[in-house]
C-alpha cells in the first residue's frame, strides 16, 4: 500500500519541500478515518514522491481521493496534490518520475 504526492516541476525546491510535509499532512487528515488508512498507517507505510509537469498534475487530478496543495507565497498556485493510500494505482502512475536530486558525478 502506497500514498503518492505529486509535485509541479515549476515550483523552486524551497517551497517543493514545504508543500511535500504539508501534503502528507493534509492527506492523512482529510483521510484518517478511511479505512484503506489505518490499514497504510499498521505498516509500513509507503509515500512515493514524484516531479511531474503541468499536464501530469492536470491529469493526475482526474483521480478520486485526493487533496490539492497551494502555496500563498506563490499566489495561491497549485503546488502539490497527494492521494488516498490503496493497493492499486492507475496506470499513469507507472511512469511518473520520483523526486529525486540530479546525479553527481565524481571525477573528471
Amino acid at each position: 500500500m502506497k500514498m503518492y504526492i505529486l509535485v509541479r516541476d515549476d515550483i523552486p525546491l524551497g517551497f517543493a519541500m514545504v508543500a511535500v510535509a504539508h501534503a502528507s499532512l493534509a492527506g492523512y487528515l482529510r483521510f484518517q478515518n478511511e479505512p484503506e488508512v489505518r490499514e497504510w498507517l499498521s505498516g509500513p507505510f509507503f509515500k512515493a514522491v514524484c516531479k511531474v509537469n503541468a499536464k501530469e498534475f492536470e491529469n493526475a487530478k482526474q483521480v478520486a481521493d485526493h487533496v490539492v496543495l497551494t502555496e500563498s507565497a506563490l499566489g495561491d498556485q497549485e503546488v502539490a496534490i497527494v492521494f488516498k493510500p490503496r493497493h492499486e494505482w492507475p496506470k499513469m502512475f507507472k511512469f511518473l518520475k520520483l523526486y529525486r536530486d540530479p546525479p553527481t558525478f565524481i571525477g573528471n
